[in-house]
């Protein structure tokens, strides 16, 4: 999967909106204002931050030695730095759904009810 392919796909879930909040190279997805996806658009090769379950992201960084590692400039416990060429396109998109599912679950009801009415 390559930086496109990845823009697409966040900007295909509801409520998502894509930013540049801390440079002109790196680009923030954000659902209801809330960063699930971090895409470094300079640095090859292509990879891409998610948030992922702690316990899940330990058995992520063991099965993908090397193309999965502790999230670059981010919290290593509840972040992690996808290589993506070295892996499947079908664990990314299961990867981006978990980090959106993930930052959804943690907003207020107020903030899971307006994403709810949104078309």
């Amino acid at each position: 999967m390559n930086v496109e392919e990845l823009r697409e796909l966040c900007l295909s879930k509801k409520g998502v909106a894509e930013e540049l909040p801390f440079d002109a190279h790196t680009l923030v997805f954000k659902v209801m204002g809330k960063m699930f996806a971090l895409v470094p658009l300079e640095r090859l090769p292509s990879q891409c931050n998610l948030k992922c379950d702690p316990e899940r992201s330990e058995e992520l960084r063991e099965e993908h030695d090397g193309a999965i590692i502790p999230g670059y400039h981010m919290s290593k416990k509840h972040w992690n730095t996808l290589f993506m060429e070295q892996l499947p396109p079908e664990l990314i998109n299961d990867l981006v759904d978990h980090s959106y599912d993930l930052v959804v679950s943690g907003l207020t009801k107020k903030l899971q009810q307006e994403l709810n009415n949104l078309g």
